[in-house]
């Protein structure tokens, strides 16, 4: 059953410079014979919650996007593509102001962010952040740190080691209400914009509560090349988690 006031927001403005293509963004890449952003496309789709599923992509890619979108998705008419941002969190801006110029805005509307290269992302995980994002007001996907993490000011001395316990790795989905969200960036400042590159540090740095939404080991993000041959071992089911 849908529900009118949550949106899935998939985030597909990355460059991809680290796979070394600078004309093939990476969430275009294929693989098991479809781009990457195919496969996240499809798990978002499973997800009948979302009212509408956004893909916010570089403009030069909008028509390609939405070329895939209606080849892959059997014309799935809750899929619309809009131009990103120059910069994660100017991306979500854009959903956001999208979804309020079409549909409107209120205290109860949702969006889950997900990364257009994180394709294997579960319906649990999505109903999960629903949930908690509507209990919490915002809540990032996680999972426990599994290597000591080493902090170092300068980059030559190690400054300290954080207890590992207290410690999680970031995923994707986060998902917030769209209207705090929006509120809480338009109060930070230019210089504040520009470093923080992570939307549910925004709730955090404004003393908000972010819930934790338990990940997958298998939810990776496809970031360099070796990447792609683990996640073709995944799609193969030769790499258990």
């Amino acid at each position: 059953m849908t529900d009118s006031n949550i949106y899935g927001v998939i985030l597909a403005g990355g460059a991809g410079s680290r796979m070394g293509d600078p004309t093939l963004p990476k969430q275009y890449m294929n693989i098991g014979g479809m781009p990457i952003i195919v496969h996240t496309i499809q798990k978002m789709c499973m997800y009948a919650g979302f009212s509408r599923i956004v893909i916010a992509c570089p403009k030069q890619w909008i028509e390609h996007t939405r070329g895939l979108a209606s080849k892959y998705m059997n014309g799935d008419d809750r899929i619309e593509v809009i131009g990103g941002g120059g910069v994660r969190n100017e991306t979500i801006m854009n959903a956001i102001a999208h979804i309020e110029k079409e549909y409107g805005l209120d205290n109860d509307t949702i969006i889950v962010t997900h990364d257009a290269v994180r394709p294997f992302v579960t319906y649990r995980i999505i109903d999960d952040n629903v949930r908690a994002a509507r209990a919490k007001g915002a809540c990032d996907t996680v999972i426990p740190a599994t290597d000591t993490i080493v902090e170092s000011v300068g980059g030559e001395l190690i400054s300290a080691i954080p207890d590992r316990s207290v410690l999680y790795q970031g995923q994707t989905p986060q998902s917030f209400r769209a209207k705090e969200l929006k509120e809480l960036y338009g109060e930070l400042t230019e210089g504040e914009k520009a470093i923080l590159t992570d939307a549910a540090k925004i709730f955090v740095l404004k003393g908000k509560d972010v819930g934790l939404v338990k990940g997958e080991t298998f939810n990776i993000k496809i970031t360099y090349p070796y990447d792609i041959a683990i996640a073709e071992a995944l799609l193969k089911g030769d790499v258990k988690c």
